[in-house]
């Protein structure tokens, strides 16, 4: 039977879509993350693609292409969600004082557990290694925090964007110094960032200011093509690439703050304000779709038997404990005593798969087994799904504001009618007497 022909791979495809929208469907019920159900299945379609006797197909090429343009959706959807505001530079510093020591110390406790117990790494490759497992996955946060209240929720997106995206520069940071010809040194990559941060904004101007003057329907589609113009040409230039797409994210959301003065003459902002809302749904979709081929995909390349070998099952396991006790750590230092569910929801995911799979060949180490990706991905993700569990049976027994307001709106009229029918019959023995 012919798995890979072109009619069974549109209807594959298409199966797959629906059980995504509808795994969706079940994670906002359950909060089981539809990652962790993608995942699953690819590991179900894998023995399925086995048991026909299929011959092998190397899927690595698609899934490493999938990776990074679902990067670069998730990343411009979270940006378009983003209001920049003076009452919220408060949150907006602390989540980035939380996802830049969260992944630091993360990467460094990890490249310790890594040096010790796994064959041939020295310390900078060990940290290297660590990195991608220290990167919080906004592909599984952003979908899996809608419930929160709003401000829980805009920490989680500013917190797993921030991580994403400075996990990714710190990558790129350590495999430069594995070539000294490459290395520009920390003032180097200081500049690098500098620069890259102005060619984004000048970008971000260009685009909007001529995209609000095109009067074809048909646009946003090449309004994507030129973010992924832009990203592509930044790699090739050695920038922070993901940096231009969360600029250009900001911008559109935030036209009012950035298009001021002169500025604000040459904006048309109801054309422009079309053209985010349309960007805005397009991205969510656009993202859904990457997504959900990418997880079901990386479900169908792993390899279930390393997860029985208990050397990975310690070392996976150590990863993850020093993960949450950092994790703690920082919450109660930057937020308080209210962490729940936050100090739960920290899950590794699509850029966890897709910095490994970057890592440069005279950088592998052979001892290292690919399985500690999938047990710390799995691992934290079924902690979240705990605590989000856990959190929504906590409120559903709490009442809610509007409860307690209306509680005591009845307890206030009872008394005030108390009160009258006193004073009725004060009256009453006043006149009798």
């Amino acid at each position: 039977m012919e798995i890979f022909s072109s009619y069974n791979l549109i209807i594959e495809v298409s199966l797959v879509l629906i059980l995504s929208f509808i795994f969706n469907g079940i994670a906002k019920k359950t909060n089981i993350p539809a990652v962790l159900m993608l995942i699953i299945l690819g590991v179900i379609i894998q023995y399925g693609i086995k048991a026909f006797g299929a011959g092998a197909f190397d899927f690595f090429p698609m899934l490493e292409i999938l990776g990074i343009v679902g990067l670069i959706m998730i990343v411009l959807e979270a940006a378009l969600e983003l209001e920049l505001k003076r009452e919220k530079l408060v949150p907006i510093l602390k989540s980035f004082a939380i996802a830049l020591i969260g992944l630091v110390v993360s990467a460094y406790a990890a490249a310790i557990i890594l040096k010790a117990l796994v064959d041939g790494m020295t310390m900078q490759s060990a940290l290297l290694y660590a990195t991608p497992l220290s990167i919080l996955s906004s592909a599984i946060i952003i979908p899996s925090v809608s419930g929160l209240s709003d401000a829980k929720k805009e920490f989680h997106v500013y917190e797993s964007t921030f991580s994403d995206i400075l996990g990714i520069m710190m990558f790129y940071f350590l495999t430069g110094k594995l070539n000294p010809a490459e290395d520009s040194g920390i003032v180097g990559f200081a500049l690098n960032l500098i620069l890259t941060i102005i060619i984004s904004l000048i970008a971000s101007y260009g685009i909007i200011l001529i995209f609000q003057k095109i009067k074809s329907q048909v646009k946003l589609f090449l309004l994507i093509s030129v973010l992924l113009l832009l990203y592509g040409v930044g790699k090739k230039m050695h920038l922070s690439s993901l940096i231009i797409i969360l600029i250009f994210g900001l911008v559109i959301a935030n036209m009012k703050l950035f298009f001021k003065w002169k500025l604000e003459r040459l904006l048309d902002f109801e054309k422009a304000k079309s053209i985010y809302h349309e960007l805005h749904v397009i991205t969510a979709e656009t993202a859904f779709v990457v997504r959900t081929l990418f997880f079901v995909i990386f479900g169908i390349t792993i390899t279930l038997s390393s997860l029985l070998n208990i050397k990975v099952a310690l070392i996976s396991i150590l990863i993850i404990i020093s993960i949450y006790i950092i994790r703690y750590g920082l919450l109660r230092l930057f937020i308080g005593k209210d962490i729940a569910p936050q100090f739960f929801i920290a899950p590794r995911g699509l850029i966890t798969v897709l910095l490994f799979y970057a890592i440069p060949a005279e950088a592998i180490i052979p001892g290292f087994e690919p399985g500690i990706l999938l047990f710390v991905i799995i691992g934290t993700s079924l902690i979240m799904t705990g605590g989000m569990i856990r959190d929504k049976k906590i409120k559903s027994v709490m009442p809610t504001p509007e409860e307690i307001a209306a509680a005591a709106e009845e307890e206030v009229n009872f008394i005030m009618n108390t009160t009258t029918d006193l004073s009725e019959i004060e009256k009453d023995v006043d006149s009798d007497q």
